[in-house]
């Protein structure tokens, strides 16, 4: 069996590509994302209910459909990366990234030895289709894409470094917890932070990788495809159930009190 291609990378072609937060925990919910036309999705497991359990019914479940999933780590626990890895994601996001050593030990975590630490799984892993891939050690990493996420004063002083950090393919621009971090929670589109944000974007493009940020407004997505940004998150599921349950019982309950966001959009 051949080694499974990575959708999600191969997407990175230098067009917008839009994608949608999975928070609900559940390949039900997943698959109904995957079904409505969303480029990519992101398996949220840093905020999210998320397990590593709960992480593979969701890879299982959009794996027929043309959305690429992504998954988030909790933090930069190498065994979690390790489990992630195994159960066959393909491409991590991982949060709080502030150094060039902070992202080169992530790399290494995906490696197989001598270019990392990656434990070996073998037949017990759905990465390798239970041992049926061929030359799994040596080229799994052919088809992996680790995304770092820039979301600190640190990580945007560092984004140069990091976006250069060999392995590194791609950086996210987390607004919320950069805006929160420099003073101005719940205004991400405060100048500064807005410099910023274009900031890392240069840095990380110059060095020909691939930028992504968190964009649920619509002008804000806007604006960053046109900046360039080359994957945009421009929905989040359970905002968007909620938008919709308040919307649809205002109509027969005019005082129902309007949905706010906490994300500052």
């Amino acid at each position: 069996m051949q080694l499974p291609q990575n959708p999600f990378k191969r997407s990175l072609d230098g067009n917008p590509r839009y994608g949608c937060w999975a928070g609900f925990g559940t390949g039900y919910a997943t698959e109904i994302l995957a079904t409505t036309g969303f480029d990519w999705l992101l398996i949220d497991g840093e905020h999210a209910p998320n397990t590593v359990p709960s992480v593979l019914a969701q890879l299982q479940a959009v794996a027929p459909y043309a959305s690429a999933p992504v998954v988030r780590t909790v933090n930069h626990d190498p065994a979690l990366i390790k489990q992630l890895l195994d159960i066959g994601a393909q491409t991590l996001m991982i949060p709080m990234v502030d150094t060039a050593e902070q992202a080169a030990r992530l790399v290494a975590a995906t490696r197989y030895p001598p270019h990392g630490f990656r434990g070996v799984g073998g037949g017990l892993t759905r990465a390798t289709r239970w041992d049926s891939v061929e030359d799994y050690l040596a080229r799994a990493h052919e088809e992996l894409c680790l995304v770092v996420q820039v979301e600190s004063r640190a990580g945007v002083d560092n984004a140069e470094a990091i976006a250069t950090t060999e392995g590194v393919d791609a950086i996210f621009v987390g607004p919320v917890d950069l805006s929160t971090g420099v003073g101005h929670a719940g205004n991400p589109n405060h100048p500064d932070v807005q410099a910023m944000i274009r900031h890392t974007l240069d840095v990380t493009k110059a060095a020909g990788k691939a930028a992504g940020i968190l964009a649920p407004a619509e002008a804000d997505a806007k604006r960053y495809a046109e900046w360039g940004f080359d994957f945009i998150a421009v929905g989040i599921d359970i905002s968007l159930l909620r938008q919709a349950a308040v919307e649809t019982i205002s109509r027969y309950k005019p005082n129902t009190p309007k949905p706010k966001s906490s994300l500052g959009y």
